[in-house]
């Protein structure tokens, strides 16, 4: 109901204008034909912004004259008149139109609604659909030029499928078929020429922009678009300002100064985008860039203006300029003609244009922009209306009735050369054609091309800078929130624009990638390495002892060598068996120790060549087994020699226990047996793994062993404990006889290796190079060396150099002094 009322409100005020205009037969808004297309050309321009209370007409002669949109209106009829004189094109059948002058978006409707009458009637929507021999006047129309004069009057023309091709209407929501299913345009949307600006922008290399918009479709499209398009760029919109008719202009360019923004982009219709330039020179304001979009980067006011070289450097998008052949005739003989005289008069309102002072030179010499787009629409329909009348041989098929939905149908299939530009509509009604100019104010006063922007077959920007004169005598300006950081350093950003930022160094093992994300120090991969302030890693150098490497050869030439003494002992000792320096020694026990050490010294071997979870283990696990079964022997030894010297005689139950049950034998078993336990258990809950060393140094991956210490706690600390008791022991026996005294050599046995470990573990807290493998195996062999040379090679030297010693005689002789010096 609220609909209808509405409408009955529009009728009436439409009634109200009828009553009020007379008719003429004759009028350049106006030319009979066979078939019509209607034309909507904003020649007038309505600047107020009162609101009424109910929809009114305006008298648009009375309004402000806009040359350019005069000049399109004129390019229309000149269209239409080649049209109605070519032989090729619609032969047979005249074009005629009807032209409006749409002044104002929400007071142009008696227009709209005379193109949309049948028989000078309006029907309800749905009336047509039901009786298809009513048809609106026009099977198309032309126009109109802004977005808020196309979303006021598209929905009444969408509602009966009425092709409308507009030559200006940028806003990127008529490219949604579903709202606008009719509407096709020979312009490019506000997403092309917002493209084109933020081109301009990314090759300059300016980062700290202002957006000057309109109170319209247009504008307020264009700022959603920009903001889109830099999102994912390095460009910031530092400011952003809605221009009204009345706006403040003074107090946008203190905020535009006060956070030091040197480009302007105006994306806002001519007259607005007039207005602030000419507000920028009465306010002086000076060293900006400014960027003009389609609608006025070619005014020839401000071009032609000597002031206009002090506000700054000047670029601008342009359509570009397509010469029209003929048309400029066509506007010298036009205004000579008969309409000019008879100006008082109209068919019908808003059809009449007052410009008796107009002269014809004025009006060639006007902003060409969207001369092409109103041509080229024309044709289009045109061309659509032949196809739709099967034309050919010089004939059309006049007994076909033209509806407005067959000419949209041929629209969209639209294809067709006009002045070397292949005519085409994409899906969305979007022209497949044309291209941008990218142009310089110089000082001249010309709009000097500097580059383009086309569009098909693929998109591609060309911009040439050299030409530009900057008002920075010929440095390109910077606009920048921030300094760029130096290389190596990264972005952190201060404030909520990315652009303001400060500059952070990478630190050790990171680096920054500039061109993929500035703002971030990434950290290299474990085999890679990076000193401060890098902008890339390089590869680590790997280090581990080869089996090539002279330190692996002198490891395992020491355990070989160590395997032979002991077997050469182990001979020695079986043909002495029976000698008291043998049997002194440990007699059957000598034969588990050098067994043992020569089992300890296979560790050695896995300390060579990579690392693996294998190599780890059985670099710890021989030597902790088996080292600890040496040491229990010694430890045994050093207690037994103690017992025999010091207890027997005291404790003559316990000796004689202890040799009746081989008690030696007993706690080696059950160490050995222990110490077994331990390790398969530590092994089992944390084995030791391969582990690449990248702290210590960063250029390097030292390839080593990991180990629980958590896990190989327990064996290590057995074995401390046993080194512990065979030291107490022996030291106990330091006083015996100095020709029998093996405690004494224990003792010093154990000082060797207490000294070799507190030195490798020293060692290991300060380096952790690749070294360390080679002497934690040296440790092990000095170890294993310690008890060899200094515990066994003086019982050989006896066996072999001193015989007279290794005689029971010799013995017995020792043990009875000795008692003899206790007794008394």
């Amino acid at each position: 109901m609220k609909h209808f009322h509405i409408l009955l409100c529009l009728l009436e005020s439409l009634f109200h204008v009828f009553t009020q205009c007379t008719d003429v037969a004759e009028s350049e808004f106006w030319l009979e034909g066979d078939y019509l297309i209607g034309g909507l050309f904003d020649i007038h321009q309505d600047k107020t912004t009162f609101h009424h209370i109910r929809p009114e007409a305006i008298d648009c002669s009375s309004k402000t004259l806009t040359l350019s949109s005069y000049r399109r209106f004129q390019l229309m009829r000149f269209a239409v008149e080649e049209i109605n004189n070519s032989t090729n094109l619609l032969p047979n059948v005249s074009l005629g139109y009807e032209i409006f002058d749409h002044c104002s978006a929400s007071q142009n409707f008696p227009g709209i609604f005379d193109l949309l009458s049948v028989n000078g009637s309006v029907y309800p929507w749905g009336e047509l659909q039901k009786n298809l021999s009513k048809y609106s006047k026009v099977f198309a129309v032309v126009g109109p030029f802004s977005s808020s004069e196309t979303w006021t009057s598209a929905p009444l023309f969408m509602m009966d499928l009425i092709p409308m091709v507009s030559y200006g209407a940028a806003s990127s929501a008529f490219s949604e078929k579903v709202k606008f299913p009719s509407f096709l345009r020979t312009v490019h949307s506000n997403e092309a020429i917002i493209d084109v600006i933020v081109e301009i922008i990314l090759h300059f290399r300016w980062r700290w922009v202002s957006f000057l918009q309109s109170n319209d479709d247009f504008g307020t499209n264009g700022l959603e678009l920009f903001k889109k398009k830099i999102a994912h760029t390095d460009i910031c919109l530092a400011y952003s300002k809605t221009l009204f008719d009345k706006t403040n202009s003074s107090q946008i360019f203190k905020q535009i100064d006060a956070q030091m923004i040197p480009v302007i982009i105006v994306f806002a219709p001519k007259q607005i985008a007039e207005a602030i330039i000419l507000s920028a020179i009465e306010l002086n304001i000076t060293n900006k860039v400014w960027i003009a979009g389609d609608t006025w980067s070619l005014n020839e006011r401000l071009l032609k203006m000597n002031e206009i070289r002090s506000i700054g450097t000047v670029l601008g998008v342009s359509q570009s300029v397509v010469t029209i052949p003929g048309f400029s005739d066509f506007i010298y003989s036009t205004i000579d003609n008969s309409f000019y005289g008879r100006e008082e008069q109209q068919t019908f309102c808003n059809q009449l244009c007052k410009c008796r002072s107009l002269s014809a030179s004025r009006l060639v010499s006007i902003d060409p922009s969207f001369s092409f787009a109103v041509y080229s629409a024309t044709y289009a329909v045109a061309h659509a209306l032949h196809n739709v009348l099967q034309c050919g041989d010089g004939k059309c098929n006049s007994s076909i009735t033209v509806y407005p939905y067959m000419v949209l149908a041929a629209l969209k299939k639209s294809n067709f050369t006009l002045l070397n530009h292949r005519i085409q509509f994409d899906e969305n009604g979007d022209p497949n054609f044309g291209s941008y100019s990218i142009v310089f104010w110089n000082a001249s006063g010309d709009a000097e091309e500097i580059g383009v922007h086309t569009f098909y077959p693929s998109v591609h920007s060309c911009i040439n800078g050299s030409n530009v004169q900057w008002y920075t005598n010929g440095e390109v300006p910077t606009s920048l929130c921030s300094e760029e950081c130096s290389e190596g350093y990264a972005k952190e950003q201060d404030g909520i624009h990315k652009c303001c930022f400060t500059c952070e160094i990478c630190p050790y093992g990171s680096y920054v990638n500039s061109t993929e994300d500035p703002y971030t120090c990434i950290k290299c991969a474990e085999t890679e390495w990076s000193t401060e302030g890098s902008t890339s890693c390089n590869l680590r150098l790997v280090e581990y002892i080869r089996v090539t490497d002279g330190e692996a050869i002198l490891i395992m030439v020491g355990a070989l060598v160590l395997v032979g003494i002991t077997l050469a002992m182990s001979v020695l000792f079986a043909i002495n068996y029976n000698t008291p320096v043998v049997r002194s020694a440990g007699g059957p026990m000598c034969f588990l120790i050098l067994g043992c050490l020569d089992l300890s010294s296979l560790s050695v071997f896995f300390y060579i060549d990579k690392p693996t979870m294998s190599f780890c283990i059985l670099r710890y696990l021989p030597f902790i087994l088996f080292f600890s079964v040496c040491i229990a022997c010694f430890v045994v030894r050093s207690f037994q020699i103690v017992c025999i010297f010091k207890i027997a005689a005291k404790f003559p139950n316990i000796h004689s226990w202890w040799i009746k049950y081989h008690g030696q034998w007993l706690i080696i078993t059950m160490i050995f047996v222990t110490q077994a336990l331990l390790s398969v258990i530590g092994y089992s809950s944390g084995p030791p793994q391969p582990y690449n060393e990248t702290v210590w140094y960063p250029e390097r991956i030292i390839l080593r062993c990991d180990t629980s210490l958590k896990a190989n706690s327990a064996s290590t600390i057995l074995l401390l404990l046993l080194c512990s008791l065979c030291f107490v022991f022996s030291y106990m026996g330091k006083d015996l006889p100095k020709n029998y005294n093996e405690a004494k050599v224990i003792t010093f046995c154990l000082l060797l290796l207490i000294l070799t470990w507190t030195g490798f573990a020293t060692e290991f807290m300060l380096y952790r190079g690749k070294q360390i493998e080679t002497h934690n195996a040296l440790a092990i062999l000095s170890s294993l060396y310690s008890f060899l040379l200094w515990y066994f090679l003086p019982k050989c030297y006896i066996i072999i150099c001193q015989p007279h010693k290794n005689t029971q005689k010799y013995f017995q002789d020792l043990i009875q002094n000795y008692t003899k010096t206790i007794s008394q």
